[in-house]
């Protein structure tokens, strides 16, 4: 072979192993690599993922909300309620819708070690403060690989995350855990308790007993609230924690001020599990500490099997 012959070869190969190695960078699929590769995100390994979901109407019926260790609720805009979903023992595959991310949140998860936030975005304001907090932001904007706009329904509520393209992998352990919570024996007392409402000025979350499936069956508005499949939310544990709801810095597109759950402090709670509820306390002392949960004598509150719900009900409206 010519040695022109030997270079064009050579070129060819060279041509062809670049095609393949990014090839095996995209997936095979022409999608964007994962973030796993080369992560912005920092190093070391997140504890738990958490994703703010919308919940009004038009959002639901959710998709993963199912699999969350511990699903947060806390009051928003207009007196709407939005949902934050913890995540460590297993991932769906995909997760959603995702909604913006609040000031309460940055608060609410200094109790894990190094959470990873997924969240469709922020106030402007709001963006930086969100950067300098403990935790892993992953917005659209650094993960886009990551996130699609569902065809069923209207923007903004269908936004969804694929959780396994960013750089977190669950630890298979229950993010319960990360607060210091236990599952155990219920606490001795408490009243029997068929339903239980929670309500925010225009929103409200229902958890009805059923023995048969021993699980807090969870309606949204008055309505049974779905997964994506078609079956019932359900709850081990509901823990309604009254807590104080005041106006915090910011605003929202619309001029409207965005509500502050304070979450460092004490107040009363109501623990519901077992189809009985009782009468508790909770606590915490500084932003990076847990919240803890006692009876009325201070014994430690622990939890049933189950996905475990925390309503922020605002002091006076549960």
């Amino acid at each position: 072979m010519s040695a022109a012959g030997v270079r064009t070869s050579a070129a060819v190969l060279f041509t062809a192993l670049v095609l393949l190695v990014a090839a095996a960078c995209t997936g095979g699929d022409g999608s964007s690599p994962s973030p796993r590769s080369s992560s912005p995100f920092g190093t070391g390994r997140a504890d738990v993922l958490a994703v703010k979901i919308d919940n009004v109407a038009p959002a639901r019926p959710h998709t993963g909300l199912e699999r969350a260790d511990i699903v947060y609720v806390e009051q928003v805009e207009a007196g709407l309620s939005r949902i934050l979903a913890v995540y460590s023992s297993a991932l769906p595959p995909v997760i959603g819708p995702v909604r913006s991310a609040r000031e309460t949140d940055l608060e609410l998860l200094r109790q894990f070690d190094r959470p990873t936030l997924a969240f469709s975005g922020a106030q402007s304001r709001l963006l930086p403060v969100i950067d300098r907090a403990p935790l892993d932001p992953v917005p659209p904007s650094k993960a886009p690989g990551a996130y699609f706009r569902g065809p069923d329904r209207p923007a903004p509520h269908n936004l969804y995350l694929r959780p396994e393209r960013i750089p977190f992998e669950a630890s298979g352990v229950n993010a319960v855990e990360e607060l210091g919570l236990e599952v155990g024996a219920p606490p001795p007392g408490g009243e029997p308790e068929d339903s239980r409402t929670v309500r925010y000025p225009s929103a409200s979350v229902t958890f009805t007993w059923s023995a048969e499936r021993e699980r807090w069956l969870v309606s949204l508005d008055g309505s049974p609230a779905r997964t994506a499949e078609g079956g019932r939310l359900g709850a081990g544990t509901v823990v309604v924690q009254d807590v104080t709801v005041r106006p915090s810095d910011f605003r929202d597109r619309s001029g409207n001020t965005s509500p502050f759950t304070e979450t460092v402090g004490s107040g009363s709670a109501v623990v519901l599990r077992d189809g009985r509820a009782y009468e508790a306390r909770w606590s915490r002392s500084a932003a990076d500490a847990d919240t803890v949960y006692t009876t009325p004598d201070g014994q430690r509150v622990d939890l049933a099997e189950g996905p475990l719900w925390i309503l922020y009900a605002p002091r006076g409206g549960a």
